[in-house]
């Protein structure tokens, strides 16, 4: 019985039989399928594309009886329309023509195969890459609350699990590695997870199968179990990556990936957790519209490589507690200092061999890489003749040298057989450099030297034949020939056999020529073919020397990085901060990194003081006062001093951390039905779930996004569990003034303000930290800054002196109501009910006491 595909097959053409069945072993991305210069897509798949890249949908005949939609691409320029697919979260099997017109199917078709398959999380094309940012293919699995994930970059071939017992550490994990392609299996409950995001691909459970997975890393590593890796416990992050290792092996056409060497299994207690939103907020690497404007990397990502600003990202989404780690960088950036401008101009010499060397493990090296990584051989020595001072170097530079490694035989491979500047492919021909075998040159010799023979031949044959028009030629359709005139045509020797009759003339091919045709044609593919065998020799060469040439790429893109760090401590008057095991944080002298380099007035430093005894400032002042720069600046200053990093203050030192929370800013996402008080009461209950006596907590304007009662209970409410209950190090920023009677309750709280002068209705801030709070907003003086009208900003003030009128806390009535609110008459609350005079007041006054009163007895 034939199935419903074979007998819908059968009525097309063979040709389009012939695409029917390669589609049908990849149903669900695009089929590239070559003919000829183009590349063609058919169907849905030629309507689909043509929509998303906005090409021409066309028809080719019809097949079936009906026409066949088409959409093409050519060849030559099929990167750039790959790029604009995978960006958009596309997969593309690339479908090739294999073999010549010898070498054809029974129904006289081309062969054609499926060569690669190019999904956005294992694209390797240097062209389908952001040269600047991690490349991750991604997988997750669940089971009850709990998950495992891991993560997988082609390009480095760094494969990193992890495991997360909740389902808001799963999202931050998510967001903050942002996979370009997420793996998922048929049963995974919490879709939210997923949603809105790209390169989807719904796998079956069976792939994630956990012994399956443990068989496919043990082949991968060629080892015999996964203790020596530490992951033989991770059954979740297991599972995981052992749909993502097939994944990634099928899209590559192979059983075995040569640019893995290794697992990482990678635990929250080893570095400073950084969420999502807290990584939005600082705007590390992405500024609030998306770009990188005016960000934390902006400032100080000054790497001369791309590998190395690749490597300074990860190292702000993932600061590291390790002590070790964190002093060698320090000690290495102030060694770099001195040789800043040695190294730099040679390290921008070297490229992203990182990205090349993958191609090399995969065997899609084009020439051109090769003659990059040839390049970044010959700057290797040079490199190392910066470092001529070894007994200055520290442990940590050696290591890095010494990792760098020298490679000469490969540098001298390569010298010697690849061409200076080779064409883009090798089928073009013209990649092996002449000297480097014998057996190709003599084939080129033939090929290059046709003109030199066709000179000697036509003197021969006018010598022989007296004919003063003949001539010797070639034609790329009828090869070689012998030309002469019409008038003289009678005259050619009998030898002469008739190849071609023009207008004017006749050609004719000899017997000699024939075979010196033969000859060259022949060495020509000879040559071709021969040069793509020891290309390949080449590449073979090289394969071995994989894991060394990626510790290599690995030690050069940090010491970029740290040589960069160097740089930016110089040129931006950082300073190295002290990393103590001390709880706190005293910042002496700080500044905002980005803050200070885009506005034209002096930046005004604040200083920091956190400790066991003293865990949290309440900050008051004018919007526009500075609290949010303060904020910021600060875990910012903290963040920079656990990458190893110098920082902007005058001096630091900062204690343990494990999180940086921050709940900052007012934003709604609609799309999810939630509004700005509900964001921002998720985020300020993970804070309050998570943190710890440890982490750095900001906190600004909580309670804004409701009625003042409401907001005011639940800001006093965050503030008391932070510093009593969790004790975090906490920067709470606020309008409400009543928050800094906190400080009368709790011995572990400072208020500080920013204070602002007012000069006939207009403001200027000082942004000047100041011991205390403040005593007003200075929110009309902000309202006139903004350019309110004028007739609004006087209703304002008129309204706000009535306001005044009626809380003068020289009325004793409503200063019964300001004690309350300021939480100083808790033990005589009775008493001072019993003094308030019901018929004296108004009715305003009346529900605001009935209100505060409440308040009060929520708030003790």
């Amino acid at each position: 019985m034939k199935t419903l595909l074979e007998n819908t097959i059968i009525n097309h053409t063979p040709m389009m039989q012939q695409y029917f069945k390669l589609k049908a072993k990849h149903k669900d991305i695009l089929l590239f399928y070559r003919m000829g210069d183009f590349y063609e897509l058919f169907y849905d798949d030629a309507k689909r594309v043509s929509q998303l890249i906005n090409i021409s949908l066309t028809k080719r005949g019809s097949s079936a009886g009906e026409p066949i939609p088409m959409a093409g691409v050519p060849y030559h320029a099929v990167e750039s329309y790959l790029a604009k697919l995978v960006a958009l979260g596309e997969s593309v099997a690339i479908c090739e023509q294999i073999g010549d017109a010898t070498t054809t199917t029974t129904n006289g078709l081309l062969e054609r195969r499926v060569v690669r398959i190019i999904t956005p999380g294992t694209v390797i094309d240097e062209a389908l890459l952001n040269e600047h940012q991690d490349n991750l293919l991604a997988a997750i699995w669940q089971e009850s609350n709990s998950f495992g994930y891991a993560t997988l970059d082609m390009t480095s071939g760094k494969f990193i699990l992890s495991e997360h017992n909740n389902l808001y550490a799963m999202a931050a994990e998510l967001q903050r590695t942002n996979p370009s392609e997420l793996l998922y299996p048929d049963n995974l409950n919490n879709l939210v997870l997923i949603e809105n995001r790209r390169g989807l691909r719904r796998r079956p459970i069976w792939t994630f199968e956990l012994e399956t997975a443990c068989k496919q890393l043990m082949l991968q590593f060629g080892t015999s179990s996964l203790n020596g890796f530490g992951i033989e416990k991770t059954t979740l992050a297991l599972r995981a990556a052992g749909c993502l290792l097939q994944y990634a092996k099928d899209t590559q056409q192979c059983t075995y990936l040569p640019n893995i060497s290794t697992v990482i299994l990678e635990q929250q207690q080893d570095y400073v957790i950084i969420d999502a939103i807290t990584m939005r907020n600082l705007e590390l690497t992405k500024n609030f519209s998306g770009c990188a404007d005016n960000t934390l990397i902006n400032i100080i990502d000054n790497t001369v490589t791309s590998m190395g600003s690749r490597m300074l990202k990860r190292w702000l989404s993932r600061p590291t507690r390790n002590l070790k780690i964190i002093t060698d960088r320090q000690e290495s950036i102030k060694y770099l200092q001195n040789i800043v401008e040695y190294i730099q101009p040679v390290l921008r010499t070297i490229g992203d061999i990182e990205r090349i060397i993958v191609r090399l493990a995969l065997r899609s090296a084009r020439p051109r890489d090769l003659v990059r990584m040839r390049h970044a051989f010959q700057q290797l020595p040079e490199i190392k003749l910066c470092f001529n001072k070894e007994q200055l170097l520290g442990e940590h530079i050696k290591k890095l040298i010494s990792n760098i490694g020298s490679f000469d035989n490969l540098r001298l491979l390569l010298e010697r057989a690849i061409v200076e500047y080779p064409p883009i492919m090798v089928r073009d021909g013209g990649v092996i450099a002449t000297g480097y075998s014998a057996e190709l040159d003599k084939l080129r010799f033939l090929s290059d030297n046709a003109t030199d023979y066709l000179d000697r031949l036509e003197i021969i044959e006018r010598a022989s034949t007296g004919l003063d028009t003949l001539t010797v030629g070639f034609n790329a359709v009828h090869g070689y020939f012998i030309q002469i005139s019409r008038r003289q045509s009678h005259l050619a020797p009998a030898r002469y056999i008739r190849r071609q009759t023009l207008k004017h003339a006749e050609r004719y091919i000899i017997p000699e020529l024939k075979e010196y045709e033969d000859k060259v044609m022949t060495s020509k593919v000879k040559a071709l073919s021969l040069e793509k065998t020891l290309y390949d020799e080449v590449i073979d060469l090289i394969f071995p020397h994989v894991a060394q040439l990626q510790q290599s790429a690995a030690a050069l893109a940090e010491l970029d990085v740290l040589t960069n760090l160097a740089e930016r401590a110089d040129t931006l008057n950082y300073v190295c901060p002290l990393i103590s095991d001390k709880p706190g944080i005293d910042i002496i002298g700080g500044r905002h990194p980005v803050v200070e380099k885009y506005i034209s007035e002096p930046f005004i430093d604040n200083s920091l003081s956190l400790s066991t005894k003293y865990n949290m400032l309440i900050i008051t002042g004018p919007n526009m006062g500075g609290k949010s720069t303060y904020l910021r600046q600060n875990a910012l200053i903290v963040l920079l001093s656990y990458i190893g990093s110098f920082v902007p203050a005058s001096q630091a030192t900062i204690g343990p951390i494990d999180r940086i929370f921050t709940r900052i800013g007012a934003a709604d996402d609609l799309a999810s039905g939630r509004s700005t008080f509900m964001v921002e009461m998720t985020e300020t209950a993970n804070i309050l779930n998570n943190a710890t006596c440890h982490s750095l907590v900001l906190m600004d304007e909580i309670g804004r996004g409701t009625s003042t009662y409401d907001g005011l209970s639940l800001a006093w409410a965050c503030a008391e569990h932070l510093a009593n209950t969790i004790q975090a190090m906490t920067l709470f920023a606020t309008h409400y003034f009543e928050m800094s009677t906190l400080s009368e309750k709790i011995n572990g709280i400072v208020n500080v303000h920013f204070d602002a002068k007012e000069y006939d209705n207009t403001i200027v801030f000082l942004h000047s930290l100041q011991k205390g709070t403040t005593s007003k907003s200075y929110g009309l003086s902000v309202a006139v800054l903004a350019g309110i009208p004028n007739k609004v900003i006087h209703s304002a003030r008129k309204k706000l002196s009535q306001l005044e009128i009626i809380y003068n806390k020289s009325d004793t009535n409503v200063h019964v109501v300001s004690q309350i609110e300021h939480n100083k008459c808790n033990n005589n609350l009775i008493e001072f009910v019993k003094n308030i005079d019901p018929d004296s007041l108004s009715p305003l006054q009346a529900l605001n006491v009935l209100y505060n009163i409440k308040k009060m007895l929520l708030l003790t």
